[in-house]
């Protein structure tokens, strides 16, 4: 049984190895991608109609899971490697893991055309309600369908999460990307329902308190000093507000990894000590 000391120890220990310069240097390049994604669909949103803008709002969040699970695999080799005092590099991290960096991120896939799918239908109500005499009633009568659509989105993306936390370290340290991958995931998600909760939110906790305050600071800039840029002078003041936003956001995306590494560790040495207990 997990220990408040087990807890504590693995924390401190994730959280001594996210400063790496050379990890930050290594996720921040993936970092600043994802935030252009996040720019390119702001730009894209800009006069675009209700069903285009929720599109584009939930949309780098799935377009950039296949960077990050990619990314996620090369840390977690890499602090398996620190973690036995093993001075890798990272190219060749990388170079061993090509096939199953590339597999990794087509995990995504499925989770991409689900909120495709999902979009696709929430666009068939805003037809309707753009039907003459009739769309009020029927957007009044149906109001719950697009809040479950909604809903279906914000626990894809919770799903996403839960995957970065849970698959990534199962692909990088055990099974690679193959058909059993689901099998032992969701065996360890069944065993200890609570104590991976404890995981996902300790693993989650800096990242989110890192990101809510990056996000609030970037909130306050662009209403205070770009609200009177033009269009496009704007989309290039997203972009580099976004290189030092993923410079300061890298430790804590390393942590989650770092931490996800530990508890995947920990629930190995779990196993083997009761298979070898009588």
């Amino acid at each position: 049984m997990m220990s408040w000391g087990q807890l504590e120890k693995i924390f401190d220990r994730a959280l001594s190895y996210s400063l790496c310069r050379k990890k930050n240097l290594f996720i921040i390049p993936v970092l600043v991608l994802c935030g252009l994604l996040i720019v390119l669909c702001r730009a894209l949103a800009i006069a675009a109609g209700e069903w285009i803008l929720l599109s584009l709002t939930f949309l780098p969040v799935f377009l950039s899971s296949g960077l990050l699970l990619a990314a996620g695999v090369v840390l977690i080799r890499v602090y398996s490697q620190d973690l036995k005092n093993i001075d890798v590099g990272f190219k060749s991290i990388v170079e061993r893991s090509w096939q199953v960096l590339l597999n990794i991120s087509y995990l995504s896939l499925p989770l991409l055309l689900v909120y495709l799918l999902l979009w696709t239908v929430m666009g068939v109500f805003y037809l309707l309600r753009e039907l003459p005499a009739l769309g009020d009633f029927i957007s009044v009568i149906l109001a719950f369908a697009p809040f479950l659509l909604i809903l279906g989105a914000l626990l894809l993306g919770l799903f996403n999460v839960i995957m970065l936390f849970f698959v990534t370290p199962v692909v990088a340290l055990k099974t690679g990307v193959r058909l059993k991958l689901i099998e032992v995931v969701y065996s360890r998600l069944k065993q200890g329902i609570f104590t991976n909760c404890i995981f996902l939110f300790m693993g989650s906790l800096p990242l989110g308190i890192c990101l809510s305050i990056l996000i609030l600071a970037a909130k306050v800039t662009g209403a205070s000093f770009f609200s009177g840029s033009g269009s496009l002078s704007t989309i290039f003041q997203w972009f580099f507000v976004m290189i030092p936003f993923a410079a300061l956001l890298s430790p804590s995306v390393i942590f989650f990894f770092n931490f996800a590494t530990e508890c995947f560790l920990l629930e190995k040495r779990k196993e083997a000590s009761l298979e070898e207990s009588p």
